[in-house]
């Protein structure tokens, strides 16, 4: 009896974070992780400030927190469905799907967090610019290896660190016009039609187009 008790306080908690996080990363994405405090999203989601406090601590450690559930919620919409396609141009132009899709449906309310994050904390230092710089890191590797797999495929013929930055600046330049300006779909039209062009710059065969 006191197992199922001290399990049901558990899975409160859990829950309880999980939601506290989700509504966390909504902010950040709009007003950025300074927009973050405790007495904030305890009177919004009507949790004890104390009940938080114990959940994380600090501000800064809510802020890392909330980096960790993005990066968690960005790992399901924008890599596992580009992973699921193999290796390839067509795994490298499902991963630039996926990333368009994502920015352009407003998975987090302000466009990409982690665009709206890096520019708040790039110019700063501390464990909460360390941890979005290796987040960074992180993802333009993975675009670097998702090319060179391509490149092993015998389907591209480029550089992998090189188009990696280009494709980069193509989604982060659609997130960044689609927040300006109200014609999302221009922008982002424009934007796959520029990674199509740059990747029918490098592809060895046309026959391997698949769009």
């Amino acid at each position: 009896m006191e197992t199922a008790k001290v399990d049901g306080r558990v899975v409160r908690g859990d829950q309880t974070r999980r939601a506290v996080l989700r509504r966390a990363v909504e902010i950040a994405s709009v007003g950025g992780l300074e927009g973050l405090s405790i007495g904030r999203l305890a009177k919004e989601l009507e949790i004890s400030k104390s009940g938080l406090f114990a959940h994380f601590g600090s501000k800064e450690e809510l802020q890392l927190a909330t980096i960790r559930a993005a990066r968690r919620i960005y790992a399901e919409v924008v890599v596992e469905p580009a992973f699921a396609v193999p290796p390839g141009l067509g795994r490298v132009w499902a991963l630039s799907e996926s990333w368009l899709d994502y920015s352009r449906r407003r998975v987090f309310p302000g466009g990409c967090f982690f665009a709206r994050t890096s520019h708040e904390f790039g110019a700063r230092t501390g464990p909460v610019h360390d941890f979005l710089a290796t987040v960074d890191s992180e993802w333009i590797k993975l675009i670097e290896l998702t090319v060179a797999g391509a490149v092993e495929a015998g389907d591209l013929a480029a550089d992998p660190a090189q188009l990696a930055f280009e494709l980069n600046a193509y989604y982060e330049s659609a997130n960044l016009a689609s927040l300006l300006r109200n014609d999302h779909d221009t922008v982002y039209a424009q934007a796959r039609q520029s990674v199509r062009t740059r990747l029918e710059s490098v592809l060895t065969d046309s026959a391997l187009l698949p769009w």
